[in-house]
């Protein structure tokens, strides 16, 4: 029997619509969540986020600016602006959108951003409060995930869970959640012995590698959750994921597909760490 589908359009459709509540009731206090996003460079992926992100505040009333800089924009220009978005009461989320051009320092441009209006929870004071699990904000894209999870009503506590990928973004934070929901967690590499083997242990496997259709249904057990946080191109150039989905679904209990399973929700996850973090400014300026 093929698989149960995960539909990210469909749950982030329904927590967009409760943001949009949560939001309207802000605004019965005075209060709209405002979110700045800042893009360097002309990245046509980076640009389609953006879009996305500019639609997405429309969608639920939130206040968004959009800063586009040139490819050339110095650090010092770059880390002048954050200082005054930090400032600016209007602004209650800054995100710089990744990968920057290479000649600006990630990781002193991430730390600039104010903690309390870092939505990515990408600075290092952010990471730190999610591995000792009190956090305010979280990486948008695993915390969509868990989302997702919950929305497929997939029991966590004590299953085997098995993350292919470590990056800062989604690999390491994904880990430290699905270990906060009670899971047995393995991060596998590019220098995992036996990926395949380990790969099959899982009851849930989440795959973040970024090789189009790395994960083949040789490398999932029989009745496993698949979640596909790739976003690749395969040899005839069509969108597809870290996952041979046509192979897996015949093997899967559930699976996301790309488009349409895990990207709606880092978008929307983005929202609500805009309108966690407008409620908290509230709280603390009162």
């Amino acid at each position: 029997m093929a698989a149960t589908i995960i539909d990210g359009k469909a749950v982030s459709a329904e927590v967009r619509a409760e943001l949009k509540k949560e939001v309207e009731a802000l605004g019965g206090r005075g209060v709209t969540p405002g979110l700045a996003v800042v893009l360097v460079g002309d990245d046509d992926a980076s640009r389609r986020y953006v879009r996305n992100k500019k639609k997405g505040c429309e969608e639920v009333g939130i206040y968004s600016q959009e800063h586009t800089l040139p490819a050339g924009t110095s650090e010092e220009e770059l880390l002048a602006l954050i200082g005054k978005l930090n400032a600016d009461p209007k602004i209650d989320g800054i995100l710089v959108q990744l990968p920057l051009p290479k000649h600006l320092d990630e990781k002193r441009v991430i730390e600039a951003i104010d903690p309390g209006k870092d939505v990515d929870a990408f600075s290092e004071a952010n990471v730190g409060r999610i591995m000792i699990g009190n956090y305010t904000f979280l990486p948008c894209t695993p915390a969509g995930i868990m989302e997702l999870l919950r929305h497929a009503g997939v029991e966590l506590e004590g299953k085997e869970c098995v993350v292919i990928g470590r990056s800062n973004i989604v690999g390491k934070p994904m880990a430290m959640l699905l270990m906060h929901a009670n899971g047995t967690v393995t991060i596998c590499h590019s220098r995992t012995h036996n990926l395949a083997g380990v790969a099959r242990r899982a009851d849930v496997l989440v795959a973040a590698i970024g090789k189009p259709k790395f994960v083949t249904a040789d490398m999932v057990k029989p009745g496993a959750v698949v979640i596909d946080v790739g976003m690749d191109r395969d040899e005839n150039g069509k969108l597809c994921g870290d996952v041979d989905f046509e192979a897996v679904k015949e093997v899967a209990s559930a699976i996301t597909p790309v488009p349409g399973g895990v990207g709606p929700m880092t978008i929307t996850t983005l929202l609500k760490n805009t309108v966690t973090a407008a409620k908290l400014h509230h709280e603390n300026a009162r």
